[in-house]
C-alpha cells in the first residue's frame, strides 16, 4: 500500500497509512503562514469598505440575527455572532495546539514549560504596564487588555515573509509563547471584560462542563455528544454574562494528542484487507472507523477545524472589526490620543522588551540550565514580531471601548501590526552584518535539543556508514520493501557524497503487515552482516525491492561472494530476528510508526527528505554541534 509521488514534488511520502501522522506542528505552521495573506486581504477590505461606505459597513454588521428554540432565545447582531460565536472555534484550535504541545511538542519536557510561560507573561505584563502609564488617571485605562495579546496567525505569517532566514525552531518557540499569551488573554476576557454575571446561568454552564468531563472519563470518542454539550455550555455562558468563547479553549485543552501506535496501524491494515476481500458497507464502515481511530482526537480535530478557522473565521473577524473610517480630523485626534499611543507603544516597545527580558531573566536565574531553543537574535526577532496584536486585541477592544475610543484603539492596533514586521526585518539585517560564527550563534543559540531518538547510536552495535566521529549522525528507520525507502536511499547516497562529515545509520523497521517480505529481507541483511557485508546486501536489497523472496536473497549472497550455505542456515534459523526485533523496539520507544523516518543528531526530522531539505537539516545540526565545541 503506497501512494505515488507526483513529478517535481519533494520526497515526503511514507507507507500510505503512516503518511502525515507525525507532522502536526509543521502543518499548523504552514496553515498559519498561508492564512496571513488572507487575513491581510480581509483587513484591507474592511478598511476600504468602512471608508467607501461607512453607513453600509455598520448597517451590515449590526444586523440582528435571532435563534429561537422552544422558548430559548439567542439574539445578537452579526458582529457579535462572529466575535463570541465563530471565535469560539478560534480558541478551540488554540486549546488543541496548547494540548498538542504539552503532550507531543516542545513542552512535553516539563522543564521547558517555564521559559515560554514566563516569556509569554512578560510579553504581556510589560505592554500592559506601558499602556497604563500612558493612560494613567484616564477612564481609558480600563482598556489595558487590548494592549497585550499577540496574533499567532499574523505573527507566524509575517515572520515567514520578513524573517525567512531565521531558524525554524524560532517559529516553534514563538508558537509556544503565543499559546501562553492566548490562554492568559482569554482569562483576562473572562474575568475583566465579561458583563454582569448571572449566577444561575453560570452554575448551569459549570454543570454542563462537569457532564463533559464525565463523558470524557467514560471513554466516549464520538464527536456528536461533545458538540451538543459544548453548544449547550456556550449558550449557558452567553446567558451568564461570561464571554462564551472560554468553552472553546476548555474543550480544546481536554482533547489529548498522541502519536499513532504501530499496533493500531496494523489493526487498521487488517480491517482494510477484510474490506478489500469483501467490499461490503459494513466492512467499509469498520475500516473507516479503524483508520480514524489510529489518529489521536487532537490531530483529527486540528485537521478538520484549523483550516476553517485560519481561512474563514479569523478573516471574517477582521472584516467585521477592522473597519476604521479615516479622515484628517480623526488622524489628528487619534495620533495624540493616549489610547492609540498606549497601544502602539505597548506593542512596538513593550512586546520586544517583555519577551526578550523575560527570556533573559529565566536564563540568568537558572544559570543557563533553562534557555531559549534559539539564539538571542532570534529571540529578539520573536519579540518584535509578537508586536502584531490583531485578532484578540481587536476582540478585547470591542469589549472595552465603543464609539470614537474604539476607532482610536483600532488605529493603534493596525499601526503596530504594520511596524512589527519592519522591526523584525531590521533585526535580521543587523544580524546579517555579524561575522559568520557569531551570526550562527546569534541565530541558533547553544541550547540542547530535545532528543527524540530513544536508543542512542552505538557504533559497536549499529550499522554505520561514514566517519565514526562525524559531528552529525543521521539515523533512518527503514523497510527494504518500502518504495519510499528506495527513493530515500538515492537521497542518502547524494547526501553522504556531498557532505563528508556525516555518519549514517540504518535501523530495521519491517512493516510486515503491508510488506510481506520485509522481515525476511531484514534478516538477510543481518545474515550478510555476519560475514562483514551488511552494506553491500543493504544496497542490493534496496535496488531490487520487488525481488525479495528466499531464492532472490540467496542469489544476492552468491553475487556478493558470501558463504551461501552459512547464509542459508542463518536465514533458515532466523539468526538475525533478535537483532531486527531490537531495532523495532527502539522504533516503538521513539514513536516511529512508518518508513522512512529520519533522526538528525537525535532530533526527529519532519517533512520532506529530498537532498535540499535533508542537507539543510544536516547543516543546521552541524552548526549547532560546532557551537558547543
Amino acid at each position: 500500500m503506497t501512494e505515488p509521488r507526483e513529478a517535481g514534488t519533494p520526497f515526503s511520502g511514507r507507507t500510505a497509512w503512516a503518511q502525515g501522522l507525525s507532522t502536526p506542528l509543521r502543518e499548523f505552521l504552514r496553515t498559519e503562514t498561508g492564512s496571513a495573506m488572507i487575513l491581510l486581504a480581509a483587513t484591507l477590505a474592511a478598511l476600504v469598505w468602512a471608508n467607501a461606505g461607512p453607513s453600509s459597513y455598520e448597517a451590515v454588521w449590526r444586523t440582528v440575527l435571532s435563534i429561537r428554540l422552544d422558548g430559548l432565545d439567542v439574539s445578537q447582531d452579526l458582529r457579535q455572532w462572529v466575535n463570541n460565536g465563530l471565535m469560539t472555534f478560534f480558541f478551540f484550535v488554540v486549546g488543541l495546539e496548547a494540548r498538542r504541545e504539552f503532550d507531543m511538542g516542545e513542552l512535553r519536557d516539563r522543564r521547558r514549560l517555564v521559559l515560554p510561560l514566563v516569556a509569554g507573561v512578560g510579553g504581556m505584563a510589560v505592554p500592559v504596564a506601558i499602556y497604563l502609564t500612558v493612560n494613567a488617571g484616564s477612564p481609558s485605562a480600563h482598556g489595558w487588555g487590548a494592549a497585550m495579546s499577540t496574533d499567532t496567525a499574523f505573527a507566524l505569517g509575517m515572520l515567514a515573509l520578513f524573517g525567512a532566514r531565521f531558524p525554524a525552531r524560532l517559529r516553534t518557540y514563538l508558537l509556544t509563547v503565543t499559546v501562553v499569551d492566548d490562554l492568559v488573554a482569554l482569562g483576562v476576557i473572562t474575568i475583566f471584560y465579561s458583563e454582569r454575571v448571572v449566577p444561575s446561568a453560570l452554575l448551569a454552564a459549570a454543570g454542563i462542563f462537569a457532564v463533559i468531563l464525565l463523558v470524557r472519563a467514560a471513554g466516549v470518542r464520538r464527536g456528536l455528544p461533545y458538540a451538543l454539550l459544548g453548544a449547550a455550555a456556550w449558550v449557558a455562558l452567553l446567558k451568564s454574562g461570561v464571554e462564551p468563547i472560554v468553552i472553546g479553549l476548555a474543550m480544546g485543552l481536554l482533547t489529548y494528542a498522541s502519536p499513532a501506535a504501530r499496533g493500531d496501524l496494523a489493526r487498521a491494515t487488517d480491517l482494510f484487507r477484510l474490506f478489500r476481500e469483501q467490499p461490503t458497507p459494513e466492512l467499509a464502515r469498520s475500516a473507516s472507523v479503524g483508520l480514524a481511530s489510529t489518529i489521536s482526537p487532537n490531530e483529527r480535530l486540528q485537521q478538520l477545524y484549523h483550516p476553517w478557522v485560519s481561512y474563514l473565521v479569523v478573516p471574517l473577524f477582521a472584516l467585521s472589526n477592522a473597519g476604521v473610517t479615516i479622515s484628517g480630523e480623526f488622524l489628528a485626534r487619534a495620533l495624540t490620543s493616549p489610547i492609540t499611543l498606549g497601544i502602539l507603544l505597548a506593542y512596538v516597545v513593550g512586546k520586544p522588551v517583555g519577551v526578550i527580558g523575560a527570556s533573559w531573566l529565566v536564563t540568568r536565574l537558572s544559570r543557563g540550565r533553562v534557555r531559549p531553543p534559539v539564539g538571542w537574535a532570534s529571540v529578539a526577532a520573536g519579540g518584535t514580531i509578537a508586536g502584531i496584536g490583531f485578532t484578540v486585541s481587536l476582540l478585547i477592544a470591542t469589549l472595552a471601548f465603543d464609539g470614537p475610543q474604539l476607532e482610536e484603539a483600532k488605529l493603534g492596533i493596525l499601526t503596530a501590526a504594520l511596524c512589527a514586521p519592519l522591526m523584525t526585518w531590521a533585526v535580521y539585517r543587523v544580524t546579517a552584518l555579524l561575522p559568520k560564527r557569531l551570526r550562527i550563534r546569534a541565530l541558533l543559540g547553544t541550547a540542547e535539543s530535545i532528543v527524540d531518538l530513544a536508543a542512542s547510536v552505538d557504533p559497536d552495535r549499529d550499522h554505520v556508514r561514514g566517519p565514526r566521529d562525524a559531528p552529525v549522525t543521521v539515523v533512518e528507520y527503514g523497510d527494504f520493501e518500502c518504495p519510499y525507502c528506495g527513493q530515500a536511499e538515492q537521497v542518502v547516497r547524494e547526501l553522504l557524497a556531498d557532505l563528508g562529515d556525516v555518519r549514517y545509520v540504518w535501523r530495521h523497521l519491517p512493516l510486515h503487515d503491508v510488506h510481506p517480505y520485509a522481515q525476511l529481507a531484514a534478516e538477510a541483511a543481518e545474515a550478510a552482516a555476519e560475514q562483514g557485508a551488511f552494506w553491500e546486501m543493504h544496497d542490493l536489497l534496496l535496488d531490487h525491492q520487488d525481488e525479495l523472496r528466499v531464492r532472490d536473497l540467496i542469489g544476492y549472497a552468491g553475487e556478493l561472494g558470501l558463504d551461501v550455505e552459512r547464509f542459508r542456515d542463518s536465514l533458515r534459523g532466523h539468526a538475525g530476528a533478535a537483532r531486527v526485533a531490537e531495532d523495532i523496539d527502539s522504533a516503538d520507544l521513539s514513536g516511529v510508526s512508518g518508513t522512512p523516518t529520519f533522526f538528525v543528531n537525535g532530533r526527529r526530522h519532519h517533512g520532506a527528505y529530498d537532498v535540499a531539505t535533508l542537507s539543510a537539516a544536516v547543516r543546521a545540526a552541524r552548526a549547532r554541534a560546532a557551537l558547543r565545541t
